[in-house]
């Protein structure tokens, strides 16, 4: 069995573990139809489009 022959550093620990421990951003994308930034394949919040098709018809929600 293999057994560590030192100590490992805590920065080396750390530099380690921080790697898959990072924040990325979502990535937005404009809406064809009003510019709004969305989420990818997701519907757009403002104008109820999604592919340039009306999904969401937002007169009767609000």
């Amino acid at each position: 069995m293999a057994v560590p022959k030192y100590k490992t550093s805590k920065a080396r620990t750390r530099t380690r573990k921080s790697i898959n421990m990072k924040l990325v951003a979502p990535k937005l994308v404009e809406c064809s139809t009003c510019g709004n930034k969305v989420l990818p394949h997701r519907v757009c919040p403002k104008c109820g489009f999604y592919r340039g098709k009306q999904v969401l018809n937002l007169e009767d929600i609000g």
